[in-house]
């Protein structure tokens, strides 16, 4: 039987602890095959950012027709799109229905406060999310996007919502649910580690892997949460780098997290 087939939309992490490489390793452990569109090149380690070279966007949607047009993609999620650009492309292709299962992680800061989103783009995810089965902003992000086009406003129906939208707590790990107008808290685990790059990364890849695996959308967000937990003890103790390093991406030994909860 051939495996699911997911997809990242991502920049890349030279150091390995984020965006595509992060996605990657998380489809990789939770049973699925994974193909990636690159959407811009960092220089990057533990410390920080310290480069950006965008892909052109007329490439990154070279990029996506050869994935689409040859593989049986079943879950995309999109996470670092660097510019106005790139945005608009995945937003043509999510409209023309070509991305199903769309999880939109909006990335704009790294972890370590470097910006990966060009100012003033922000508004833009806005249109994207109208096409997005599952969204995963950190409290940050949900905020920006709030500032710019009240995206978490459950009250008006005229606003634009993701099917799911999930809040991530990051420091509380609580997360907050929303669907069709309800929110839900859903608890965690506070874990004692400076090893937290790419923990929205590794979340959003989670679902994206969830999703493509057929998991109903609430039980693939229990799923991811359930991975990250596991994931972050896994490499609680580890010393990679001088910086903030890495969440484990090892699978987990003699167990597939894909459907947990």
């Amino acid at each position: 039987m051939n495996p699911p087939v997911a997809l990242t939309v991502a920049g890349s992490d030279a150091s390995g602890g984020a965006g595509v490489a992060a996605d990657l390793a998380t489809f990789a452990a939770l049973g699925v095959h994974g193909t990636a569109v690159i959407t811009a090149v960092t220089a990057q380690n533990t410390t920080g950012v310290q480069g950006v070279h965008p892909i052109p966007a007329d490439f990154v949607a070279r990029q996506l027709d050869s994935v689409l047009g040859d593989l049986p993609v079943a879950g995309v999620k999109t996470g670092m799109l660097a510019n106005r650009d790139i945005i608009a492309v995945i937003g043509d292709y999510a409209a023309a229905g070509q991305l199903p299962n769309l999880v939109v992680d909006p990335v704009m800061v790294s972890s370590t406060g470097a910006r990966l989103l060009d100012p003033g783009a922000e508004v833009l995810y806005l249109e994207l999310l109208k096409h997005a089965m599952v969204a995963t902003p950190n409290s940050r992000e949900a905020r920006v996007l709030e500032e710019v086009g009240g995206l978490v406003e459950p009250s008006d129906p005229g606003l634009v919502n993701p099917g799911w939208l999930v809040i991530t707590g990051e420091a509380t790990a609580t997360d907050r649910v929303l669907h069709k107008g309800t929110w839900t808290e859903i608890s965690g685990e506070t874990i004692d580690t400076a090893n937290d790059h790419g923990t929205g990364c590794t979340f959003s890849a989670a679902v994206a892997a969830g999703l493509a695996s057929g998991t109903e959308p609430m039980n693939a967000i229990l799923a991811a949460k359930e991975f990250v937990r596991r994931q972050i003890i896994q490499s609680a103790g580890w010393q990679l780098g001088t910086g903030r390093g890495p969440v484990g991406h090892l699978p987990p030994a003699g167990r597939n997290w894909v459907g947990v909860g």
